[in-house]
Order: C-alpha cells, then sequence, then structure tokens
C-alpha cells in the first residue's frame, strides 16, 4: 500500500459533506528533505524511441467568439470575420502581463505545429483558462476535444493560479471587455460584464438568470469556478484515469503498480478521497501540531500517469490556498505562494514526489514532472542583485523559490521539472553533489513575450532533447484590429499606440506589446521613481554613454533651473527630496556636458564604434531589451539588433569603471546628489543585470544530460551580447 493513502484515508473523512459539495461527488521551509520509503533497485529507463511532449503553460485562454448560453453578452460584430466578438479591450491587454484576446489564435497555430509534428501528449502547466469562467472554459473543451478526436492528441493538465482563483466558486467578472456604448453606439465603450454579487450593479436583486442592470451585464457565465467545475470540464484531459494510460495514481491511492486496474485506479480518483487538510500554519491531517487553526478540506489534483511505456509524467497540483478565516472560501490566492508554501502547507504532495520518482527510477521509468509554478530561480543569479538595486518584490520576486526549497525538491530524486507562470524562458540548473540535481525548464506562455512553447524529445535514459517552438507566424492574429482601431479613436486622448496594429506578424505583434506594457505599467510597477522618469525622458543611447563620461559638481536642484540641457522632464525632478541648498542656475554645466560628450565620442571611437550610432535608439528601448531579457533570455537575442547590444555592452563597461553613491532620504534621491552620481550609481547596477541576464544558461535548443547533470546547447544561433 502507498504510505501516503493511510494519512489520505483519515483526512478524507473530514468535512464530506463540504467535499461533496464543492467537487460534485463522484463526477467523471523544510529542511530536511523527503525520503523515499519504497526500497530502490534500479532498472535502466529506456522509454520508447522520441517520445515526444509538448508543454504549453499560460495559455490564458479566452474565447473571442464565445457564447454565452443565457444569451446576455451578445458581443460586438467583427466586420473581418462577421461573428460577434467577445473580446477584452486593447488596453486591458497592454496593461495586462499577459494577452487576452490574440493568444486564442496563438493556441490553434502551437496545436496545428504539434500536430504536424507528430506530438501526441500535450502537457499544460497551468493558467491554461484565465479565470475559470464558464463560459470560457466550454470554449478551451471543445477545442482540446477536437484535436483529440482529429489528432489523436492526448492532453495532460495541472491548475494554475488561474484555474481556479480560490478552491471554490466565486463572484465576480470583467469590467473591461469590449463594448458598445451605450449613448452612441460606437465601438470603444468598456463593458463591465459581472456575475451575481460580483460588483455593485450585481449585487442588487434581479430576477432570471441575468440582467442588464444599468451598463453592467449581470451574468453566471462570467464567475470565477474553483475545482469542482474545473476538474469536471477536464476529467478526460488528465485530472482522471483513462482506459488507455499504462498507468495512473494520485497522492491518495492504495494499489501498487503490478496490481494496477482501471476500474480500482477510477474508483480512488474519486474527488471524494483526493482532499487533504490545510491549515493557515501548514498542512494538516490527524498528526498536525495542537496550535493549528482555520483547518479546512481542499481539493489536490496532483497525479502520475504512464501515458507511454516506460514515461511517467507527474502533473504537480502547486496551487497551495492558505486558510485566512473562518468563511467557506476564506484563503489566500496561490499565485504567490509556490514551492515555498507546498513545502510546509502542501508537504504529503512533495512526500509522495519522493516516493513516484524513487519507484519510478526503480522500474525503469524516465520521471518529468511538470507544474505551474517555477522550483529554482529564474532570472540567472541576478535575483539578488536586482532586488538591491529595484527593491524587495519587484519584477515578480515574490515568487522566487528560496534556494533550501530548490534543494529540498531535488532531493526527492527529481531531475526535470517544467513550469509556468512567470511567463518567462529560462533555464535553469541545480547541483548539490552526488547526482542530486534538478533542471527547471519555465516554457514561455504564448499569451506574452515570447510566445511559445516546449518541445521534449526522450531520446534515451540520459538524455532529453528539448526544443522552443516560437510562435512568429500566427494565422488570424490581426482578425480583431479593426475592433482595435475603433476603440483607439473612441478613447479622446488615445491610451495606448495605435502603431502596434502595424505589427507584420505575431511575433512583431508580442514584441510591440511588450514596448507599451513596459511603457504603460512595468516602468510604473517594477523601477525606481527617477530610474523610470529618466528612460522616459527623451534621452538616447548617445546621451547615456555622455552620461556615464560626465563629470560635475552642479546638483540635481541647480540642474532643475538650468534650462533644457540634461533634457530631463519635470516628472523626473518630482522624484527627488528637495534637500533645501542652492537651486540657482548653474552654467558650469554647459561646459561639463560639452568635455562628457567628447569623452564618449572618444570612447566610442576607441571600441570601433561612433557616438551619433548610439542615438539611434532611446533610452526607453533600453528599458524595453532589459525586460525582454529578463522575460525571454536568449529567445530575446533575435529581437536585440547585433550593433544595440555592442552599445549596451560598452554602456555596462563604461559605468562598471565608476564608484557613485547617493545622498538619500528615506527612499528619495536627494536633490543634493548630481545627475551623475545619480545616473552612475542606479544604471551601473541596471546594465551589470542586464548582462547577467544575457549570460544564462542556454534555452532556445538544448540537450538535457542527466549522467552529467548539464546542457548541451544545440542552438547555433549566436549571442550578440
Amino acid at each position: 500500500m502507498n504510505t501516503y493513502s493511510r494519512y489520505a484515508r483519515a483526512a478524507g473523512t473530514i468535512a464530506l459533506a463540504t467535499l461533496l459539495a464543492a467537487c460534485g461527488g463522484d463526477k467523471d521551509d523544510d529542511d530536511a528533505p523527503p525520503v523515499a520509503e519504497t526500497p530502490v533497485v534500479e532498472t535502466p529507463a529506456v522509454p520508447p524511441a522520441a517520445v515526444q511532449i509538448a508543454f504549453m503553460p499560460d495559455i490564458h485562454f479566452h474565447d473571442v467568439y464565445a457564447d454565452f448560453k443565457d444569451g446576455s453578452f451578445p458581443g460586438i460584430p467583427n466586420p473581418k470575420r462577421g461573428d460577434n466578438a467577445t473580446i477584452r479591450t486593447m488596453y486591458a491587454q497592454l496593461t495586462s502581463t499577459r494577452l487576452f484576446n490574440e493568444n486564442y489564435f496563438a493556441f490553434l497555430a502551437a496545436l496545428d505545429d504539434a500536430a504536424a509534428r507528430g506530438v501526441k501528449y500535450i502537457a499544460l502547466p497551468g493558467d491554461f483558462s484565465d479565470d475559470g469562467q464558464p463560459v470560457h472554459m466550454r470554449g478551451l473543451v471543445k477545442i482540446m476535444d477536437e484535436y483529440s478526436r482529429k489528432h489523436g492528441i492526448q492532453f495532460f493538465a495541472a491548475p494554475g493560479n488561474h484555474d481556479p482563483v480560490r478552491p471554490y466558486n466565486q463572484a465576480n467578472g470583467k469590467s473591461d471587455y469590449l463594448g458598445l456604448d451605450p449613448a452612441t453606439n460606437a465601438i470603444g465603450f468598456s463593458q463591465p460584464i459581472y456575475s451575481r454579487g460580483g460588483n455593485a450593479a450585481c449585487s442588487t436583486a434581479y430576477a432570471g438568470d441575468w440582467a442588464r442592470v444599468g451598463d453592467t451585464y449581470c451574468t453566471e457565465e462570467v464567475l470565477h469556478m474553483g475545482y469542482s467545475g474545473i476538474t469536471e470540464a477536464l476529467t478526460q484531459h488528465g485530472f482522471m484515469p483513462k482506459p488507455q494510460y499504462l498507468y495512473y495514481e494520485t497522492p491518495y491511492s492504495t494499489y501498487k503498480y503490478e496490481d494496477y486496474n482501471y476500474n480500482t485506479a477510477l474508483s480512488q480518483a474519486s474527488w471524494i478521497n483526493r482532499q487533504y487538510e490545510i491549515c493557515a500554519q501548514g498542512t494538516g491531517g490527524p498528526n498536525k501540531p495542537s496550535n493549528y487553526t482555520l483547518c479546512k478540506m481542499v481539493p489536490d489534483t496532483s497525479y502520475v500517469v504512464e501515458p507511454v511505456k516506460g514515461v511517467w509524467l507527474v502533473g504537480l497540483d502547486a496551487n497551495v490556498y492558505v486558510p485566512t478565516g473562518n468563511g467557506p472560501n476564506d484563503f489566500t490566492g496561490s499565485g504567490d505562494q509556490g514551492y515555498n508554501k507546498m513545502l510546509t502547507h502542501k508537504a504529503h504532495v512533495i512526500k509522495w514526489l519522493a516516493d513516484v520518482v524513487a519507484r519510478g527510477k526503480a522500474q525503469g521509468k524516465q520521471v518529468v514532472a511538470f507544474s505551474h509554478f517555477p522550483m529554482s530561480e529564474f532570472f540567472n543569479g541576478a535575483s539578488d542583485d536586482i532586488e538591491a538595486l529595484l527593491g524587495a518584490n519587484k519584477m515578480q520576486m515574490v515568487r522566487r523559490p528560496a534556494e533550501n526549497t530548490t534543494r529540498a525538491l531535488a532531493e526527492t530524486g527529481l531531475k526535470v521539472h517544467v513550469g509556468g507562470h512567470m511567463h518567462f524562458n529560462d533555464m535553469a540548473v541545480r547541483n548539490y553533489g552526488g547526482d542530486t540535481a534538478l533542471f527547471n525548464i519555465q516554457a514561455p506562455s504564448m499569451a506574452a513575450y515570447v510566445p511559445a512553447y516546449k518541445l521534449m524529445t526522450m531520446q534515451s535514459a540520459s538524455e532529453i532533447e528539448v526544443q522552443t517552438v516560437r510562435l512568429d507566424k500566427v494565422p488570424r492574429f490581426d482578425e480583431l484590429f479593426d475592433l482595435y482601431r475603433a476603440e483607439n479613436a473612441y478613447d479622446v486622448p488615445a491610451r495606448w499606440d495605435v502603431s502596434i496594429l502595424d505589427a507584420k506578424d505575431y511575433g512583431d505583434f508580442n514584441y510591440r506589446y511588450m514596448s507599451e506594457l513596459v511603457r504603460l505599467r512595468l516602468l510604473n510597477d517594477d523601477w525606481r521613481c527617477e530610474m523610470r522618469e529618466l528612460v522616459k525622458s527623451p534621452l538616447t543611447g548617445a546621451d547615456l554613454l555622455i552620461l556615464s563620461q560626465l563629470r560635475t559638481t552642479v546638483t540635481l536642484a541647480e540642474l532643475k533651473n538650468t534650462g533644457n540641457q540634461s533634457k530631463l522632464a519635470p516628472a523626473f525632478f518630482n522624484c527627488l527630496y528637495v534637500a533645501g541648498g542652492p537651486s540657482a542656475s548653474n552654467p558650469a554645466y554647459a561646459a561639463d556636458l560639452a568635455d562628457a560628450e567628447t569623452r564618449a565620442q572618444a570612447l566610442a571611437q576607441a571600441n570601433g564604434m561612433q557616438l551619433a550610432d548610439f542615438a539611434k535608439w532611446q533610452a526607453l528601448d533600453m528599458a524595453g531589451d532589459f525586460v525582454r531579457l529578463a522575460n525571454a533570455g536568449d529567445l530575446a537575442f533575435a529581437d536585440i539588433p547585433a550593433q544595440r547590444a555592442s552599445q549596451y555592452k560598452l554602456l555596462a563597461q563604461a559605468l562598471n569603471q565608476t564608484n557613485a553613491g547617493l545622498q538619500m532620504n528615506g527612499n528619495q534621491v536627494s536633490d543634493a546628489n548630481t545627475l551623475a552620481d545619480l545616473f552612475k550609481a542606479r544604471f551601473k547596477p541596471l546594465m551589470a543585470i542586464m548582462l547577467k541576464l544575457a549570460d544564462g544558461v542556454p534555452s532556445e535548443h538544448i540537450r538535457l544530460d542527466l549522467k552529467s547533470n548539464s546542457v548541451v546547447n544545440l542552438s547555433n544561433k549566436p549571442s550578440p551580447f
């Protein structure tokens, strides 16, 4: 008997009525590493030749031609197709870290590409939906069913923090569907659509299944489903055993591999059994500490499946919803919890994982795990530098697994994990001595930059090839652009740059999307005020190189009144603490700036460059490339011109020779500093981080060597850095 089933059985008797209501009944940092209890007699893992598995996380599926079955929201006519579109506004997309609309077409393109390659197994590491609304889940399942029927593809889903948002159904909705102005019928109105109780309008009493209350559509089609609705929708796509699987097990199963029987597996996979107790302080269960509080039963969808002989695919439910109150849905979201909380609040799943890996190894299975959350640091070792420069928890740093978390996961024996969540492309290897190592593959999202999916080919027991398939060419990617043009004209003044609609393909569209996302949101979210406003000022790359050579005693207080020689906008000076020192105009700055320009020109020429060439890009372009490298790693190389990359390297080298400190008042830079010191103090580490991001482990096309625990680069594309 699986030793973890004894815990599961004890836990499974608690709050059975609650579980049945939630899951639809029988419908189809610990420092010590977990230790597998099963004795290991190893059989070499020999999967069939060229077993391919595609990993497609963070689809964030939204049905752009959805049918609200209650007849509520009709959508808006799309002249390019003739159907009514049910989409979010372009402004909503450009201020979000994910696209809501075009990823619909990207998902179809990815499935077509995978089918053309003969791929039969596709794993979805979470956020396959965008908040689990019934209207969009129906569209997702329809597509998955179609590709299963036409191409024999088997899908294996693991949930993310957007599916479900909370363990149980939650009233919610969106305020920014693209709609028609109620007064003029013009396209561009931000149409609110909420479920009952989701906003103020839908919290009033109304008759029927849906209502139009003021400008809001109230419909249960957009509520956020919990585990019950989402698992029921995807019963045939990984969450339950199927007759063609060679093996299927959950952390709550009691049978052995050699005794496997489909009917027994199906019975034990019932949602009555697949629940665990979680408390505010940690994992519950019969042996929980007496001081644990707010303990509740929550479903868990983890499983291991053998879809083809020799391969065990482990779908981990790494959502951790920590109880916060006594209400039935009083939990934190799972987005910032990840494996740091898995070790403390879902420890039984980690112990089960260790047991699965040990048994799989003993039986000669090649074990690969996938889940929504990363198992290791994802910024090429630059995370501490980023936090030192920008502050705690910037650039999603709150989601970084602690190093002792990564070590504990590696010590389960797991070698290969594919994660999502971050919308990043990244490859990390952690070696902890001996054969203890973990390859964490961060698969990018097709709903963000760079749109792509990961294709894994299991070549032998010790070699796995991983290819990143970019989705630059997506049919119909511009099908909704006429509607966006109408939206842009509707908003006066326009809220976003309409030139994004000049994109020549989906890859170009995503590049432009990232530029707007940086400008409209990420600089505000992540960068210090003075850094943000400096790069938003009309400074070119030439100006940045000149600033790296600037020697001046003119303070920022004086510079503010010295005219426009600095090119800095008033918003930059508004970031500063006013120290109260001299602030009169200082004419010495002009001579200092001219001297810096002479030095910058000489520096460029000494390195075979011209200062004028640096003027071909803006400081804002550099900020965009910084984020692209952070998000896409070596996939971003194709989008950064080689000449510009060389100029970034020279700027970094120039700043590396400097050493400047800053006078601060709390978190504000004092205007008693000089612009030279501010620029050098802030942008020296920024450029060093940028180069570190560009120098990570290769990820585009690689081979994982499981004997030497190393990565072999199979790409022949040179780095521009």
